[in-house]
Parts: structure tokens; C-alpha cells; sequence
């Protein structure tokens, strides 16, 4: 068994990432999924929130939404709707974006609240990746 894992992380629109890592830390529909090498097998689908791998003792995170993740043993495929990595973060507009958001939740449809709460989900994962949020 290998002591890394290959983590591959995928959008629609290109290869974002392909790295040899320690450490995954993937954000699942159900809450984070932790991930090391020799891990078992599995398929989950991707929340809304930091992406985080570690190599040595330095970590790295990314803003994902949407997608799947793919776990075996000494690999790690993420095919994500949305992967943002730091540097490539618009601050000002993931900010107005929140800010448009929460302004329109309090009179919301039922039909409109399940969008706004992705918009709001994604622009903290943004701000709080971007450095500029809680984290």
C-alpha cells in the first residue's frame, strides 16, 4: 500500500488539480469525509464548501459545489461543478453575492429558498477559502 494518495480534482471546464497528497478532506452532502491512504472504497456526492489536502505539513484549500467524489484506496477523483482555489477567488464579488442573497431569503418562495441557500453556501466558502470569511 502506497503512504499517498493521487487526488484529482475535475470541473466541467478543465483539470484544476492532480497532486500526490497525504491527506483529502472532501465536503460530502453528509458532512466531511476524511481521507488516507488505503482507504475503502466509495462513491459520495459533494456538498458546498473547502476542499482541503495535506502534503507534509503544509495543507491547501479550494472551494468546491456540487459534483462526486470517487475514494479508493490510493486515489481520490473529485469531479466538481465548482472548484475556486484561492488566487482565483473574486472577494468583491463572492461578498456581493452574500449580500444579495441574504437580502432576498427573508421573502423567498419555497421554490426560491433551496438557490439562495447555495449562493450563500458558496459565497462563504469563497470569502472563508479566500481568507476573507470565518474559517
Amino acid at each position: 500500500m502506497s503512504d499517498r494518495l493521487r487526488l484529482e480534482l475535475v470541473t466541467p471546464e478543465r483539470l484544476v488539480l492532480s497532486e500526490e497528497v497525504d491527506e483529502v478532506r472532501v465536503p460530502g452532502t453528509l458532512g466531511e469525509l476524511g481521507v488516507l491512504p488505503g482507504h475503502t472504497p466509495l462513491l459520495t456526492s459533494l456538498g458546498t464548501g473547502p476542499l482541503s489536502y495535506f502534503r507534509g505539513s503544509s495543507s491547501h484549500r479550494l472551494a468546491v459545489q456540487g459534483g462526486f467524489a470517487e475514494v479508493l484506496p490510493d486515489r481520490v477523483t473529485v469531479l466538481a461543478r465548482v472548484a475556486d482555489a484561492p488566487g482565483d477567488i473574486d472577494v468583491d464579488a463572492a461578498r456581493a453575492a452574500l449580500t444579495e442573497a441574504e437580502a432576498k431569503l427573508p421573502t423567498a418562495s419555497a421554490e426560491e429558498i433551496e438557490e439562495l441557500t447555495g449562493v450563500v453556501r458558496l459565497a462563504t466558502t469563497r470569502l472563508e477559502v479566500g481568507g476573507h470569511g470565518p474559517s
